[in-house]
């Protein structure tokens, strides 16, 4: 795939899911006041602008927020001392794929699954798992995260070349640190102010960043849920010292109230201009496993997405007035 399709790719995923904050460890809100728990899907659509080319559909997008329990209950690494165990781990998923006339003129073709296991006490990332197409291009890749040792260590591999030697890039950290999918909802449990300075601390592909981001402005917004208060955080993704090396700019707008949800981003670049949209949003246990039907047709569909537990019987429906 070229470098602009690679750039794609990257700036889809950031746009809708790279946005964490981490500076010391902020406490993370109990399970019970967790928006997206015990299950959730985010529905989302990507649309590119430049000149005469007006809002052309290039992508669709689903997250899902799910819980698996563990046989044997997991000792919480960063409270040790307070001898804490989960009971169950968070598991996130992630699925982008291209679509629409714009792919198929630039030969844009690319389907991206990710799946994130968090510890719900610490909301530390555990493992990522990563499954990448672009056209014929496959790699899957497994980031695993040892936060007692401050290490991670990430391998990729080729699918349809099994003879191929493994790429390895390992890193080290302090203090806490996200993927770009675990990212938004640790987000999601905290508290954001207009005006407020944080810093980015985030993994991918092995390598960790450190990215400034600020909560800019809040204002009254038109969304799938209705008019809602939005605050904007602009992210510097971009530049040298960022995840990409090119000039951009990268803004998200998350819901005032308790929820956070991300229902708005917006990328600008030298190739034009993305915005991505919150389309649906599930909780009812019968409309999310309906979601999930109808999936297959990808050459690599080794990766076992679960299922959505059941009990989750709350439709989302609540809109800010």
């Amino acid at each position: 795939m070229n470098r602009s399709g690679n750039l794609l790719v990257v700036i889809l995923w950031l746009a809708t899911v790279g946005s964490g904050f981490a500076n010391a460890q902020k406490p993370v809100r109990a399970t019970s006041e967790r928006p997206f728990e015990p299950a959730e899907e985010l529905v989302y659509e990507a649309e590119f602008s430049r000149a005469l080319l007006r809002k052309m559909d290039v992508a669709d997008f689903r997250f899902t927020a799910n819980r698996i329990h563990l046989s044997q209950p997991a000792k919480n690494s960063h409270s040790a001392a307070l001898e804490r165990t989960a009971a169950y781990a968070l598991v996130f998923k992630g699925d982008i794929s291209s679509k629409g006339f714009f792919a198929k003129l630039f030969n844009l073709r690319f389907r991206e699954r990710m799946e994130s296991i968090v510890d719900p006490i610490s909301f530390a990332v555990q493992n990522t798992k990563r499954l990448d197409e672009q056209g014929k291009r496959i790699r899957s890749s497994e980031a695993v995260f040892d936060n007692v040792a401050g290490k991670v260590v990430w391998t990729e591999t080729d699918p349809r070349n099994p003879s191929r030697p493994p790429r390895t890039v390992s890193s080290e950290f302090t203090g806490p640190v996200q993927d770009i999918l675990s990212a938004i909802y640790y987000l999601r449990t905290q508290p954001l102010q207009v005006g407020k300075t944080l810093e980015l601390v985030i993994s991918d592909s092995g390598q960790v960043y450190h990215i400034p981001i600020r909560v800019v402005e809040k204002k009254r917004m038109k969304t799938v849920l209705g008019k809602v208060n939005a605050m904007r955080l602009d992210v510097e993704l971009f530049g040298p010292r960022g995840m990409i090396e090119s000039e951009g700019q990268f803004s998200i707008w998350f819901t005032e109230d308790a929820k956070r949800l991300p229902v708005s981003a917006r990328v600008k670049n030298e190739y034009g201009t993305f915005d991505i949209k919150l389309k649906k949003v599930l909780r009812n246990s019968s409309q999310l496993r309906g979601s999930q039907r109808g999936r297959a047709g990808s050459p690599a569909e080794h990766l076992d997405w679960g299922a959505i537990p059941a009990g989750v019987e709350e439709e989302y429906l609540s809109k800010q007035q």
